[in-house]
Order: structure tokens, then sequence, then C-alpha cells
């Protein structure tokens, strides 16, 4: 966090760096037929939700449950090493810009979302026969979140498998600097690998297709020399999971809805297709 927060210090001050200089008069940047890629990290955050939990000897809902991102310490490994990349909190995405100042993408926002332990939340509902001290009825009921009684996380991880349209505005020019402003929204798929244990039933830890998201983004872009760029994201949007895997029998799970925040710090470049090919064929 304090890396991340450094980093947007950075633009701050060279924003205001840029804006106190004489500032170049704009001259409109090729966009159409631009391909970009890039990747970086997030922290995240998760408001408190409901969790409904189904099977064939239970149908309870924990309310009110508390859970946080689960960030990796930071150093080269994991967050450089080729073998590793995909073990910090990361995101992904490819982008075509299909107009002047609009694109369309594809992106991967691997979160980690981990439910609290150890608090005490409201449970109502029934567990029968499951051969455990919670086994009964229950209304309203004071319950702990102990080890022996749930662990619950999507930690490899709250993988958000979207699409977005984002706006992209050159905001200032200086020499080969452009400071640019874009947002947009998107929509896709949850496909978390949920690492679940509940009360005395097997370990679950697989890929599995649970639900949707919508969000919506907004960001400052620092592109140097026309192809490579810097660029700090705020998103934040909502999920909806109506089949999360608990347990490796089907019969067996859960479902939950939250509203998520996120601030990204990404690295990529682009390229433009009509003027690459313009130069190969000029040769």
């Amino acid at each position: 966090m304090k890396s991340i927060l450094t980093f947007l210090a950075i633009i701050f001050f060279s924003t205001s760096f840029i804006s106190a200089q004489e500032v170049e008069p704009i001259k409109s940047t090729v966009h159409k037929g631009n391909i970009y890629i890039y990747w970086g990290w997030n922290r995240g955050w998760y408001t408190n939700s409901d969790i409904s939990f189904k099977g064939d000897n239970y149908d309870f809902i924990l309310s009110n449950v508390i859970a946080k991102d689960r960030q990796s310490e930071f150093a080269w490994d994991p967050y450089f090493k080729i073998s590793r990349l995909t073990i910090p909190q990361y995101n992904f995405r490819l982008g075509y810009f299909f107009w002047e100042k609009y694109e369309l993408s594809f992106g991967v926002d691997h979160m980690k979302y981990v439910m609290q332990a150890d608090n005490i939340v409201k449970i109502n509902g029934q567990i029968d026969s499951t051969g455990t001290v919670y086994d009964g009825t229950y209304s309203d009921d004071d319950i702990e979140l102990s080890n022996d009684f749930l662990m619950f996380e999507h930690t490899d991880g709250l993988n958000y498998l979207n699409f977005e349209i984002r706006r992209f505005d050159e905001i200032f020019k200086y020499k080969k600097v452009t400071l640019n402003l874009t947002e947009g929204f998107g929509a896709g798929a949850l496909m978390p690998k949920t690492n679940a244990t509940l009360m005395n039933n097997a370990r679950n830890d697989e890929f599995h297709l649970a639900g949707y998201g919508l969000g919506a983004v907004v960001g400052l872009n620092f592109t140097f020399y026309k192809r490579f760029f810097i660029q700090s994201e705020f998103k934040a949007g909502y999920i909806n999971m109506p089949d999360i895997r608990t347990t490796p029998d089907a019969s067996d799970k859960a479902s939950q809805d939250f509203f998520f925040t996120q601030l990204n710090v990404v690295f990529g470049f682009s390229i433009n297709i009509p003027e690459t090919r313009a130069k190969i064929e000029a040769k």
C-alpha cells in the first residue's frame, strides 16, 4: 500500500510541475488503430456481505461478514520473477482503439478475498446431521467464525474477467510526455478459485464460474514517446456470485454479493497498427 501511495504522490507532484511549465499546444495524437497491453498490481477493499450456504444437511446465512484482500510482500520475488508473476494481486488488460478516443478492452482483475476468521456474526437457518457441535436451528444467533466451523477465501483468486469500453483524452503535453485521462465502464464474469472448508466437509480449492460483475474506472495515464505508459486507476463495482463451490460435492454451494473498490498501478505499451503497416510498406 505504501508503494501505491508513493506512486500517486509522484503523479500529483509531476502534474503540478508540468502544469507550471510552458505547455506545448496539444497536437492530436493518432489513437485509432492502437493496440495496447498492460500489467500491474492492485489493492482491493470489499463491503461486508451476507453469505448463504446450502447443502444436503444445511441451509443457513451468515450476516455482515467482513473480508479483506491479501497483499504479497513487495519484493523481486514474486512481483518481477517471471514464473511467479501471478502470485500477487495483479491486473492484465489488452485493448484496441476502434475510434479516436474510444477503446474496447478485455482484462483480468486478479483480486484476493479473505473472510476474517474469529469474528462473531449472526447466523440464521438450520444445520442437521453433520456430526459436529454446530447441528441445530438458528434464529439471529451469534456464531464465531472459527477454523473448525468455516474457512472461506477466494485467494487464487477473486478473478474478474471483464470487457470494458473506455474514453481516452489528452490533457496536455510536455515534450515527449503526455498526460491523459481515461474513464469507462465494463462487465464480466467471476471465476474464483475458492479455498474453503465447511465444518467436517472435504476442502474445496477449484476454479469455478460463480457469477458476474459490473464496474466503472477512472485513471491518469502518463505516456512517454507515444508508446510506453504508466497508469494509475481507481475502479469501483459490484460482484454477485450465486454459485460458489464450497466442497468437492456439486450439491454444496454458497452465494454472496458485495461492492468493491480497487486502486491499481499498471505499466504498458502500445503500437499503432495502421502506422506500423505504413512503415513496413514504405520499406
